[in-house]
């Protein structure tokens, strides 16, 4: 399971899309990004984060730590943003928090070069998890301490929104040709070759395993969280196996690079303003 810990004060947002995370301090003095659980995109969101950020760390890539945060609404009741004060009294109970990085800079591959064997581990990652979130338009991910960090895995398992097609999720086909590290040259042979003997049964149960319960519960065609989990692991298991098959990387798109999204601009100004010692309003 994973640790809990209980939100003592709300920071700031991270404005990103309807999801609308958050920076939290909570009782063990660390501070989190916390995604809520009554945000627009629902449960769902943070199902995919547990169980991708769970299974990302346990195959060798970087991830913030993942926390249980226990919410109680009456902490937004100062926040002069009325947006933010109905997410908070919406998300009342569990919420999932993932470690804050200081000092943290969103990934520029003009700035930090990454080699063809770490691409390659990220590529075939995402293609596993079915991630359409990690194009150059919105990188989600971050460099701390010298080293890539993967945040934001929302948008992934992409099949678990509906059901009746994840049979089929194993044979999809991942298009990685925007991937911000596809001009990296990511060597997918040697990542599968490396990873996917390691996706086994027992390991994916171990990460469902960290998803709560309530998250999973009252799903249809599905009588227990348990029966839940179990599916979740056997898509996942029979992906594995061959997805590097189904991987292409061809040319990009041509609408050109985006400039960095705007949340990325608010975390940076909030990493700022902690590190002064200031408010991060």
């Amino acid at each position: 399971m994973l640790p809990e810990v209980t939100a003592t004060r709300y920071v700031t947002p991270l404005r990103e899309g309807g999801s609308l995370p958050g920076i939290v301090e909570a009782d063990d003095l660390g501070t989190y990004v916390v995604k809520f659980t009554g945000a627009g995109q629902g449960r769902k969101t943070l199902v995919a984060e547990v169980l991708c950020g769970r299974l990302a760390q346990r195959l060798g890539l970087r991830v913030p730590d993942l926390v249980r945060v226990q919410l109680d609404p009456v902490i937004g009741l100062g926040e002069p943003d009325q947006e933010v004060q109905e997410l908070l009294k919406a998300s009342g109970g569990l919420n999932l928090g993932m470690d804050f990085l200081p000092g943290s800079m969103g990934f520029d591959p003009l700035a930090y070069r990454v080699d063809a064997r770490e691409a390659g581990r990220v590529v075939w990652f995402d293609a596993l998890t079915g991630n359409v979130d990690r194009s150059w338009r919105n990188p989600n991910m971050l460099v701390w301490h010298g080293g890539l960090w993967l945040i934001d895995h929302g948008a992934s398992l992409i099949w678990h929104h509906n059901w009746a097609t994840a049979a089929k999720a194993a044979d999809k086909p991942y298009d990685a040709s925007d991937h911000a590290l596809a001009p990296m040259g990511p060597d997918i042979a040697s990542a599968a070759a490396e990873l996917a003997p390691r996706v086994t049964e027992e390991l994916l149960a171990e990460c469902v395993a960290d998803i709560p319960d309530e998250w999973l519960a009252g799903e249809p065609g599905f009588d227990t969280p348990g029966a839940l989990r179990r599916a979740y692991t056997e898509v996942l298991a029979a992906r594995a196996g061959t997805v590097h098959e189904r991987i292409t990387v061809g040319a990009p798109s041509q609408d050109g690079p985006s400039r960095a999204p705007g949340w990325l601009k608010d975390w940076a100004d909030a990493v700022s303003g902690l590190n002064k010692g200031g408010g991060a309003r």
